[in-house]
């Protein structure tokens, strides 16, 4: 590091260190600042599916997938009515294709394209992940290039609590926190907040987001609105503070995710009357609000045995069933009696959701999409809601600098992933896979790259 401090710190190592990265292949020198210890396994990036869309990609064109950053941008709006800021979903999703290119050329990381489901929302087959499908295995690749970086300095476990200003308002300092609460100042010109958003704090939850607050929050602890307090003190501007990423299927026994795909392959859920309450598909952000708002907050994902192997591909879902969280059953009444449903309930909702499958009726919530009909040996899981993270934060603009009131931004403060407003609109509805990872790690690489 040069005796006048890092060219850039980066506070949170979880899509930030996409900014540590692209900014040390630019020559420059980065401190990374994060919170935990362990944050390999405990942080948001690392607590995904690793669903990083890029519309345009050459995995695309390989695969004969048509797509584009404007069919990208339309599908947003759409899943969103129009609430999503318009300009930072175009940014985001111009910078899309480069990016998973850049992480795949620049970084090694292998990246394929998931081309066996459809994500709620998605026009195309735009997202990329890694083996695994977990989020866990992208952090990994990051750090490793990280550690491979001798421009990259770490400080773990700190927190960065503030951030100082020159007399003509730009940035010219950090101070950090270290775990003993001493405190210490680092000069800099360059800070990007990528510490998350609010979700671990309760309060704010409640405030912001009361129809999920009664949900299990499931992120990093570290996610408790640092940036938002940092901004403020700065004159920083905010919005989409009620924006978030719920999920409908978190596993009550495992504490695990047990993903979407089981859905949108075909199955169903159940709250505890043995009832479906909704259209499934409409996407798992959005529906875990429904679920919550069922007796209990509780309910069932049914599926069958050609689901279940078809959903072994994610980690999550591995991880959930070597639990024991999953139930079988050879037929309708049997999985009544061990889900300890009301046995006509359940008969009558699969053979209801076997027409719909056949075509032979219509699916009073609106959903059209039943990938096959459900057959014996049937499996169940019993879910909970659960709020992943937020997704509201400071206004950014193009380069994902930090905005003032005045809309003047504050120089040298960048924003990333759920420090910064998101592309989801508002509430959860407009949630689409990868709108959290995306703008993680795009809005962390326009960061390095204006620098």
């Amino acid at each position: 590091m040069s005796e006048t401090g890092p060219d850039l710190v980066v506070a949170g190592a979880g899509g930030g260190l996409v900014a540590a990265l692209r900014a040390a292949e630019r020559g420059m020198d980065v401190l990374v600042v994060e919170a935990s210890e362990h944050f390999k396994r405990g942080n948001n990036t690392a607590m995904s599916t690793a669903m990083i869309p890029g519309a345009g990609s050459r995995w695309q064109r390989d695969a004969g997938v048509e797509d584009t950053p404007q069919n990208f941008v339309d599908d947003v709006m759409r899943k969103t009515k129009g609430a999503a800021d318009e300009r930072l979903a175009l940014t985001l999703a111009n910078v899309s294709a480069p990016l998973v290119e850049w992480l795949a050329d620049h970084l090694r990381i292998p990246l394929e394209l998931v081309t066996d489901f459809a994500y709620p929302g998605h026009s195309s087959f735009r997202c990329h992940t890694v083996e695994g499908r977990h989020g866990s295995v992208l952090l990994d690749h990051l750090v490793r290039a990280v550690q491979d970086e001798p421009r990259i300095d770490m400080l773990v476990p700190a927190r960065l609590t503030d951030v100082t200003l020159d007399a003509e308002g730009g940035i010219d300092g950090v101070i950090v926190t270290l775990p003993d609460g001493t405190t210490e100042s680092i000069a800099t010109s360059a800070v990007l907040l990528a510490t998350n958003g609010y979700g671990a704090d309760a309060s704010l939850v409640a405030d912001h987001i009361p129809e999920i607050a009664s949900a299990r929050y499931h992120g990093s602890e570290h996610s408790v609105g640092d940036a938002l307090s940092i901004g403020a003190r700065l004159g920083a501007k905010s919005n989409y503070l009620d924006a978030y990423q719920g999920h409908a299927a978190l596993s009550k026994k495992a504490t695990t995710l047990v993903g979407w795909a089981t859905v949108m392959h075909g199955g169903i859920v159940l709250d505890l009357d043995g009832r479906r309450f909704g259209d499934e598909t409409t996407g798992y952000s959005e529906y875990a609000a429904q679920l919550a708002a069922q007796r209990d907050s509780e309910g069932w994902i049914v599926i069958d045995r050609v689901i279940y192997d078809k959903c072994l591909a994610f980690t999550d879902f591995r991880q959930t069933v070597e639990s024991g969280a999953a139930v079988w059953a050879d037929s309708p009444a049997e999985l009544a009696e061990t889900t300890g449903l009301p046995r006509e309930a359940v008969e009558n909702e699969l053979a209801a959701v076997a027409q719909y499958a056949r075509g032979d009726g219509q699916d009073p919530f609106g959903r059209n999409s039943f990938e096959r009909i459900l057959g014996a040996p049937y499996a169940a899981i019993k879910i909970v809601p659960a709020l992943f993270h937020t997704q509201g934060g400071l206004v950014v603009d193009e380069h994902a600098r930090v905005l003032r009131a005045d809309d003047e931004p504050i120089d040298g403060l960048f924003a990333s992933g759920g420090a910064a407003i998101g592309i989801s609109g508002h509430g959860a509805a407009g949630y689409l896979a990868g709108n959290g990872l995306l703008p993680a790690l795009g809005l962390a690489y326009l960061a390095a790259s204006y620098i």
